[in-house]
C-alpha cells in the first residue's frame, strides 16, 4: 500500500510565478484548501532548503506547527516536513498553457501512518489537496501574466 495521496492541476502561469507563491509562507493561508492554516508565525519571508517556519493552525483547537523544508529545487520542487514526519510536497512541471502543479501528502515515514489510515486522514487530506490546488490556481492566475 502506498502511503501518499496526491492530485494535480494546470495553472495558467509560468513556474516561477507559481513557485514564488509556494515559497512564501505568509501566503499559505491564502490557498489552503483544508481551512486549517491560519498564519505564518515565524520563519523567513522566502523558504529555502533547511528553512524552518512555524504556522498557526486550527484543527479543532488552535495549534502551532513548525515545518522544515526538506526538498527544494527553485521553480520545480518544494516540500516541507511536519514534526510527525509526514511531508507536503509541491512539484512544478512546465506544460503547454502554464505549469502543472502536483501536490502530495506523503505519510510513509510518519510513525502515526497506521493511525492516520484508521481515522481517515489520507482521504481527508486528498480532498483538501484538491481544494488547495483549485485555490492556488485562482490566486496565482489572478496575479499572473503569461
Amino acid at each position: 500500500m502506498t502511503r501518499c495521496r496526491s492530485a494535480q492541476i494546470v495553472i495558467n502561469a509560468d513556474p516561477t510565478t507559481v513557485f514564488d507563491v509556494l515559497a512564501d509562507p505568509a501566503q499559505h493561508s491564502l490557498f489552503d484548501g483544508s481551512g486549517t492554516v491560519k498564519a505564518r508565525i515565524s520563519g523567513p519571508p522566502r523558504l529555502y532548503l533547511g528553512a524552518s517556519f512555524a504556522m498557526r493552525m486550527r484543527m479543532g483547537a488552535p495549534d502551532l506547527v513548525r515545518n522544515l523544508v526538506v526538498e527544494y529545487d527553485e521553480d520545480r520542487l518544494i516540500s516541507c516536513r511536519h514534526p510527525l514526519r509526514h511531508i507536503w510536497r509541491y512539484e512544478l512541471t512546465p506544460v503547454d498553457g502554464g505549469t502543472q502543479v502536483t501536490e502530495s501528502f506523503d505519510y510513509a515515514r510518519s510513525p502515526l501512518a497506521p493511525v492516520f489510515e484508521r481515522i481517515g486522514v489520507p482521504d481527508h487530506n486528498h480532498r483538501s489537496i484538491e481544494a488547495t490546488l483549485q485555490q492556488l490556481k485562482v490566486l496565482v492566475e489572478s496575479r499572473a501574466t503569461l
